[in-house]
């Protein structure tokens, strides 16, 4: 029988066809992204030749969707192995976010982006280090904004952490499993949990509801990373100058609040108030002959759909959310302006369904891509390289000026 035809590949065969360690074959098993058994001499493991050549095939690098009307030339491009955007959706580390939503959890897709394969950075006792100045802080900042107090005390833990500084990898993905556990509980004001994510934020703001904790599980997974948006590469720039990875996560908290970029929530949160008591034909009609857009909706490659969006959608329908926001809505704006849904929409319609406070939208975004911004400041610090792009001067001429006395 051809290598080929073999329904299964020894450890040495399998990692040799991914060109990875075996060490990272082991990780790729405990994700459950491909299966393993015993051999039938019981000494060693056999793994399912097809999902071996099945994540070979997601692996491989994927062409510049067409189209891609965000993406200029003349800015800045990185290489980078964390992620990258298809027609179908963000590829994690080679692996589909949307695949990974249907049973991942935030800390799943964290080991994934962070490439952890030889340390658990979410073992119960890698809890964060809270100094007294820093609880003070969280207690005192209780009422303001949770991305605010995040900044206040992420101002501060670096300096409570011994190993904030290190240079080590798996060192780095101990403090980012810290680091992530602390802005959970600094948003959510509750103390630092072991207890996994979704959970941890789901009985903090929806316990009554029963799908809640699913619909916020997978919503984490789906925003955990999205490549060079504004923000990761905020994060980066910060993390070329030798930041440790406390304060390049602040730099991204700052950057996301823009309303261009993870405020989009809040505007369609606006939308999708508006609707509530009001027929979607008539109000989009005249949204639309009065030429004003709809936030939620449009992208520079998702030309049919946000296919995050869709998965989040899909799964709040199943859930008994109204389908006159998981779906009437989105045809309707796709009809009247041929702009489709993206993530943004979805997250809002998950904040209503689940009745959250206004602004949960952009807490729970800052949340989830807070690992990928670990991811990328991990990446950036490991090529030890500083971002530093030129400016193109198209100002007044040598000695065309003024000079006033």
């Amino acid at each position: 029988m051809k290598k080929s035809d073999a329904l299964y590949l020894s450890a040495r065969e399998a990692s040799a066809e991914l060109a990875i360690s075996p060490a990272t074959l082991y990780a790729y098993v405990s994700r459950g992204l491909i299966r393993s058994e015993p051999s039938p001499d019981s000494r060693s493991h056999r793994y399912r030749a097809e999902d071996i050549r099945g994540l070979k095939q997601r692996r491989a690098p994927s062409p510049e969707p067409r189209g891609f009307k965000s993406f200029d030339p003349d800015l800045p491009v990185l290489d980078s192995a964390i992620s990258t955007i298809t027609e179908d959706g963000p590829i994690y580390r080679g692996v589909s976010c949307v695949d990974l939503a249907e049973k991942g959890t935030l800390e799943h897709a964290a080991t994934l982006l962070w490439d952890v394969t030889h340390v658990d950075p979410f073992s119960a006792d890698n809890g964060p280090h809270v100094s007294d100045e820093m609880r003070a802080i969280a207690d005192a900042a209780r009422r303001a904004a949770p991305i605010d107090r995040a900044i206040a005390v992420l101002a501060l833990a670096a300096s409570a952490d011994p190993g904030a500084f290190t240079r080590a990898p798996d060192g780095r993905a101990m403090v980012g499993a810290r680091i992530l556990r602390l802005l959970v509980a600094t948003m959510l004001n509750i103390p630092p949990s072991a207890e996994p994510l979704h959970l941890q934020i789901a009985k903090a703001w929806a316990p009554e509801h029963q799908h809640a904790a699913d619909l916020i599980r997978r919503a984490l997974v789906l925003l955990a990373d999205h490549e060079l948006n504004a923000s990761t590469f905020t994060v980066r720039c910060a993390a070329s100058t030798g930041l440790n990875l406390y304060d390049a996560i602040i730099a991204g908290l700052a950057a996301l609040k823009g309303p261009r970029h993870g405020g989009a929530g809040v505007l369609a949160s606006r939308l999708v108030r508006t609707l509530i008591d009001n027929d979607v034909a008539p109000v989009i009609r005249e949204r639309v002959a009065l030429g004003e857009r709809f936030a939620g909706f449009g992208h520079g490659v998702y030309k049919r759909g946000d296919p995050r969006a869709i998965s989040l959608l899909d799964a709040l329908t199943r859930a008994g959310a109204a389908r006159k926001f998981t779906k009437e809505v989105p045809q309707s704006i796709a009809e009247a302006t041929g702009e489709f849904v993206n993530i943004d929409y979805a997250l809002a319609v998950l904040v209503h369904s689940l009745r959250l406070t206004a602004g949960s939208e952009l807490t729970l975004f800052a949340m989830a891509r807070a690992v990928g911004w670990i991811a990328h400041a991990c990446e950036q610090l490991q090529h030890g390289r500083l971002i530093r792009p030129r400016a193109r001067y198209v100002g007044p001429a040598l000695g065309r000026g003024s000079v006033s006395q």
